[in-house]
């Protein structure tokens, strides 16, 4: 079985993103668990006896890489530094292509969820809105919102992974 398709397989997503909130104490615990699971779907599930364990693992450690990041690093403004040259931000054409492609890639599997797991998505990631809220508005319980949420991230990761079949 592949990561991706344990990641569609699983019924404990809300226990996982609530374990995740809870360890890191992070706003942005979404952005840790994401970037957590795309690791697991680069890595694989060879040689894991316990995915959920490597998951958390691996949102702890990205916390604690990011708050020393943010501890060490100090922003000053390029105003200044007198005598930098700005480097040109524009991208390349190679990059521009590969946005356009991984665009399309992306497009087509939102397409491809069913209505309501697509505009739970939307109004969390959009709009940001809270769980709570997007279930008050739809009249669905929290738990469904989650595991929309969870499917839909699943479904896009297993989209832009998917180089292959574009």
């Amino acid at each position: 079985m592949s990561a991706a398709q344990w990641c569609l397989k699983q019924s404990v997503w809300v226990s996982l993103h609530e374990r995740v909130r809870r360890q890191s104490r992070r706003s942005d615990t979404d952005d840790l668990l994401q970037t957590a699971l795309l690791h697991l779907f680069e890595r694989g599930l060879d040689g894991l006896d316990h995915p959920e364990a490597y998951v958390l693992r691996a949102t702890r450690n990205l916390a604690i890489d990011r708050a020393r990041r943010e501890k060490r690093i100090q922003f000053s403004s390029l105003d200044d530094e007198a005598g930098l040259d700005p480097v040109c931000a524009a991208p390349g054409a190679e990059r521009i292509v590969l946005g356009r492609q991984q665009l399309a890639r992306i497009r087509a599997a939102f397409s491809e969820l069913d209505t309501r797991t697509a505009r739970i998505f939307l109004l969390h990631r959009l709009d940001g809105l809270s769980y709570g809220t997007i279930a008050g508005r739809l009249a669905v319980s929290v738990s469904t919102v989650e595991k929309s949420i969870a499917r839909a991230l699943a479904h896009l990761a297993l989209a832009l992974m998917d180089e292959g079949k574009s």
